[in-house]
């Protein structure tokens, strides 16, 4: 509950109310240990390029999808990608592969994801090099790494660096826990391509080649039989509808069914939860509508009628061309 009430003071107030004033010396404090971090880190080179995909603000802003156009498009140009991920919300941080039947408990639920969708090796660790080198050893084929969410990760060397917003923008522009901002605005000079998932370019404090993008909704299908696929206007007739969404900015997704023309009542839950049975009894007068990454964790649960929407990103192929040209300066060189 305080989570998600900070998160509307973060993006939806925008101006500091009295309760965040008091929270401003911890703001000075994470500046400071946030500089610290990155000053003392001795970043690990891998043998192959590195693409970093991040953001500078905290909570889901669609940087799995991006990771998967990623992926995809390289292939297309003729790389062999691989993924590594911390594995947020894991049991342990051993490093290993994700496997399409991994437990979202010891992989993490986005690297599952990842997995599943991506076609591409997809190895987690706490320490992203230590995971790459692991990638590389399993597959030397592989001749560029992916690494998820990594943009704060400086242990590790990286050749570009995508940094992804949403709608809601920098919210009130103040660092944590005063604001939602792990960096100063002034880190997106640096990074070599900017992502807006929803966001008008214009919206964005910087100079750097911004790209945006768009979530396309795909077919419904089934959580306990994938093969089963439904439309929208199918949906409309089955009663009460549920919406499910543990994921750093549930109202993203909810406003997507909106779109669709569904009326849902919402379940927003913390990023990366946990869910059992009990969680979700709420929908057994009805049909329940998730995300794929809430998907990864409710396959096994015993649930009623379920239904997973899956999202493809939609982007300007300028961003892979921008990316790929920096890619084969490095291996130039």
């Amino acid at each position: 509950m305080f989570a998600r009430w900070l998160q509307r003071q973060w993006f939806e107030r925008r101006r500091l109310t009295p309760a965040l004033w008091l929270l401003a010396p911890l703001a000075g404090l994470y500046a400071s240990l946030s500089g610290l971090n990155r000053w003392l880190a001795r970043p690990r080179h891998l043998a192959v390029p590195v693409v970093v995909v991040g953001n500078i603000t905290v909570g889901g802003a669609g940087k799995t999808p991006l990771t998967l156009w990623l992926a995809e498009q390289l292939r297309t140009h003729g790389w062999h990608p691989g993924i590594v991920s911390r594995g947020y919300g894991r049991s342990d941080d051993t490093v290993r592969p994700v496997l399409a039947d991994s437990p979202p408990e010891t992989v993490g639920d986005e690297p599952l994801l990842l997995a599943r969708r991506s076609g591409v090796p997809v190895w987690v660790g706490r320490r992203r090099g230590e995971a790459g080198v692991a990638l590389l050893a399993a597959h030397p084929e592989v001749d560029v790494i992916l690494c998820d969410d990594g943009l704060q990760h400086y242990a590790l060397a990286r050749d570009v660096e995508i940094a992804v917003f949403d709608a809601r923008g920098i919210g009130n522009g103040w660092r944590l826990p005063v604001g939602p901002l792990r960096e100063s605005p002034a880190r997106l000079a640096t990074v070599d391509a900017v992502v807006a998932n929803g966001l008008t370019p214009g919206g964005l404090p910087c100079a750097r080649p911004v790209f945006p993008m768009r979530l396309q909704p795909g077919s419904f299908y089934r959580l306990d039989d994938p093969g089963q696929t439904c439309t929208a206007d199918s949906l409309r007739q089955r009663g009460r509808l549920h919406a499910l969404a543990g994921i750093g900015n549930p109202q993203r997704f909810f406003a997507t069914l909106a779109g669709l023309g569904l009326v849902c009542e919402t379940h927003p839950f913390p990023d990366h939860y946990r869910y059992t049975t009990a969680d979700l009894a709420f929908a057994r007068d009805g049909v329940l509508l998730m995300t794929e990454k809430d998907a990864v964790k409710c396959a096994h649960l015993s649930l009623g009628e379920a239904w997973v929407l899956p999202v493809e990103a939609e982007l300007s192929s300028a961003l892979i061309d921008l990316i790929v040209e920096k890619l084969r300066g490095r291996t130039a060189a």
